[in-house]
């Protein structure tokens, strides 16, 4: 291997889940940054970003999903950054949306002629390719699933500068959704939290990585 798939391989070999934080490092404002901007250069379906990041800095709000966060414990107990990734709810990426529509006229640009056909084939795709107007669910779940790539790419740029993550998901949803919303968080009619994560230094070693072989997860069909 070359030195750059030495050095990537260095990143994953040694990149884990941070199951303790030392509350006296504070990841710096230049590396949190960096941190976020990959998080939202991260690819998502049809270019959607249906997603919104929110470091949440209030001890209060904290203590309250204490009890309904069992997964972010040791995070809340000392990790420098709590990070909530909120995914887009079903009404917000209905076809022709307004939502959407920012997206195709504001963000991406697109000439019209190709907006529209991009604009039929979503619809084409919401209702057939994946089924998300099958029920209430679906479209949340699929937005839920999008938020899942900015999440590994801002655990892989964290490894790359030298930064402890973990990702969480060990919470009670429904729950930690109400306390967010009761405290106006976010807007439950756009949003609803998909997953948390967390940034700092670790406090303790961690064991070796274990997983399968590379031969039991990836094969060629020819």
């Amino acid at each position: 291997m070359n030195s750059k798939n030495d050095y990537l391989m260095d990143i994953f070999e040694n990149r884990y889940t941070c199951k303790g934080y030392d509350p006296e490092k504070t990841v710096s404002d230049e590396d949190f940054n960096t941190i976020m901007e990959v998080a939202r250069l991260s690819p998502s379906s049809n270019g959607f970003e249906p997603w919104k990041f929110i470091r949440l800095n209030n001890r209060d709000i904290i203590e309250e999903l204490r009890p309904h966060a069992w997964g972010a414990a040791n995070a809340f107990n000392g990790a420098s950054h709590i990070v909530l990734i909120l995914a887009k709810t079903t009404e917000e990426i209905l076809p022709g949306s307004d939502y959407l529509e920012r997206i195709y006229t504001e963000i991406q640009k697109y000439p019209e002629e190709l907006s529209k056909q991009r604009r039929e084939n979503y619809d084409h795709f919401y209702k057939e390719d994946f089924n998300l107007a099958e029920n209430e669910r679906a479209g949340f779940d699929w937005t839920s699933k999008q938020c899942y790539i900015p999440l590994a790419n801002m655990l892989t740029a964290a490894a790359v500068l030298g930064i402890d993550s973990t990702p969480i998901e060990g919470f009670h949803q429904e729950k930690v959704h109400e306390i967010l919303t009761k405290h106006h968080v976010y807007d439950p009619k756009e949003y609803k939290i998909a997953i948390m994560a967390a940034f700092g230094y670790t406090n303790r070693d961690h064991r070796e990585k274990k997983r399968r072989p590379l031969s039991e997860v990836w094969e060629t069909v020819e």
